[in-house]
């Protein structure tokens, strides 16, 4: 499975971003995905996920009621729609994904992954 994410940017705090991962090389109906994100410095951290065949979501508590994670079966494309960026928002942000009926919230149970995409909210 190949994935590119895209959508990064610098914007300023209380602004919007989405981002896109694109997924290709498989059907996706038992499949899920995720977002994680680096921030400079820390450790990379989960954001949001979503089953593809179901469209369930999972998402992190500090993105809860800001971040949407959604999926375009058609384009084979997963977006994060970002609202009311922060500055500790900033980082790399990786999409992920593997084969599975059950959303993970760990990096270690992702099996495909694509390039990072950096996202910069400026205070």
């Amino acid at each position: 499975v190949q994935l590119q994410a895209s959508g990064g940017g610098l914007v300023q705090a209380g602004g919007s971003l989405r981002l896109s991962c694109a997924a290709s090389g498989r059907t996706f109906s038992n499949y899920y995905m995720g977002w994680f994100r680096q921030p400079p410095g820390k450790e990379r951290e989960f954001v949001a996920a979503i089953f593809w065949g179901g469209g369930i979501t999972s998402y992190a508590d500090s993105v809860k009621g800001r971040f949407t994670v959604s999926r375009d079966n058609a384009k084979n494309t997963m977006y994060l729609q970002m609202n009311s960026l922060k500055a500790e928002d900033t980082a790399v942000y990786y999409c992920a994904g593997r084969a599975g009926s059950a959303i993970r919230r760990y990096d270690y149970d992702y099996w495909d992954w694509g390039q990072g995409t950096l996202v910069t909210v400026s205070s």
